[in-house]
């Protein structure tokens, strides 16, 4: 995914309180590759980097949602130094650990992984289908106007979740303090694994927002927002 697809309500309501930074990953949207292997590792690298290239002296609040909260979560392990605090949302630890829905055959999780699925099949697993058909317009218009990924690139990225080692037996070792946000309808990264990022992050809070699915910051950007906010306050 692109930071195309961060939802406009969300940023609008975070930026009023703070200074947000997106960006797009190495070889993901307008970020050009690079010369360096793809890992996990390399992501969290990017990522301190910018913060450096940027100038950003102070540590920063840190959201990874997905595929980025691996790359939040060994940032955090490989810079605590960047981070004041961690936010993980539809996320998990990686590795043998992970927790997948039955919902979504191997299949399809190849056809995703390959570039190859549909804008509607892809869709219909970020979000409840009751929600989508309810905000078909809204979602498609938001969609339909990211950045395109070439499909080497959706693979190359895809390869390096499966080539990490997650960081499971290593999250006691995290001080920060964290949020873990997880949408109760999620089938990309179904909640329980989120509850298990809480119980091994020492002190982490867990917030489970009824009916949200994997983007549950589109469906409830008001709800979400405010727990992003009473976290950082």
């Amino acid at each position: 995914m692109t930071m195309d697809i961060w939802g406009p309500v969300t940023l609008e309501k975070l930026s009023s309180n703070h200074t947000i930074i997106i960006f797009d990953n190495r070889g993901i949207g307008k970020t050009t590759v690079g010369n360096k292997a793809w890992s996990i590792g390399q992501f969290a690298n990017d990522t301190a980097g910018l913060i450096d290239a940027l100038g950003i002296k102070k540590p920063v609040d840190v959201l990874g949602v997905s595929w980025g909260g691996y790359v939040a979560q060994e940032l955090t392990l490989m810079r605590p130094q960047k981070v004041n605090k961690l936010i993980l949302y539809g996320t998990d630890c990686g590795g043998k650990a992970t927790i997948f829905s039955p919902q979504i055959s191997p299949q399809l999780g190849r056809s995703i992984e390959s570039g190859n699925v549909s804008i509607d099949t892809f869709l219909s697993i970020l979000f409840p289908k009751e929600w989508i058909k309810q905000n078909a317009a809204y979602v498609q218009k938001v969609f339909s106007t990211a950045t395109p990924v070439p499909k080497e690139n959706i693979q190359h990225q895809a390869q390096t979740t499966h080539n990490w080692k997650g960081t499971c037996d290593r999250l006691s070792s995290i001080t920060k303090p964290t949020l873990v946000v997880t949408g109760t309808d999620d089938i990309v990264r179904p909640p329980a694994n989120s509850i298990m990022l809480a119980e091994k992050i020492p002190g982490a809070w867990l917030i489970q927002i009824r009916g949200g699915g994997h983007y549950v910051m589109f469906q409830y950007p008001e709800q979400f927002t405010a727990v992003l906010e009473t976290f950082l306050q």
